[in-house]
């Protein structure tokens, strides 16, 4: 997929402002073609050199952008020139939906296993043994705890799962 294309995708473009936070963002939407210093991309940009080398290294640690360093023999001053490899970001994606159907997972579990207990005017929830540990009233303002049935947010939790497993081809089988 082209830089044009991925750049287009609502999706990626949400991806990547998750990533570099909206100073950075100018940066990640404007890959150039070939190497580029940060200097070069900041007076590009009209940016803050510092904007654009956070930009530059979130982009880096992600593995969408690299670096090579060049050595200047006169002042010895080093020059980083930067590629952009954002044919990385669709896998990058596919890693962050495992992560995160791995622990809607683990949450699932623990919602399914727990007893929770709310504090309507607070609004604080707590598992059935802090609760009782509170003599089941609110520690911050003494109202008493009531019961939380969290049916709705297990069964929410379940078709958010169900749309991961289809959309990465997720096997039960496999998982048991």
């Amino acid at each position: 997929m082209a830089f044009e294309d991925l750049l287009e995708d609502p999706v990626i473009q949400k991806y990547l402002h998750e990533l570099v936070g909206p100073k950075g963002m100018p940066v990640a939407a404007a890959p150039p073609d070939g190497e580029v210093t940060d200097e070069e991309l900041a007076e590009e940009l009209d940016m803050e050199l510092n904007d654009v080398r956070r930009a530059l290294f979130i982009l880096y640690e992600n593995d969408l952008a690299t670096y090579r360093r060049l050595r200047d023999e006169d002042s010895g001053w080093l020059t980083y020139l930067w590629t952009f490899e954002y044919d990385k970001i669709p896998e990058n994606l596919e890693e962050e939906m495992h992560r995160l159907y791995e622990a809607l997972e683990e949450r699932r579990e623990y919602e399914r296993t727990h007893e929770f207990y709310l504090c309507e005017v607070c609004s604080i929830r707590f598992e059935f043994g802090e609760a009782m540990d509170f003599g089941f009233e609110c520690p911050e303002c003494g109202s008493p705890l009531e019961s939380m049935e969290n049916t709705h947010l297990v069964d929410a939790m379940d078709e958010r799962i169900e749309d991961l497993r289809d959309e990465l081809n997720v096997d039960l089988e496999a998982e048991a």
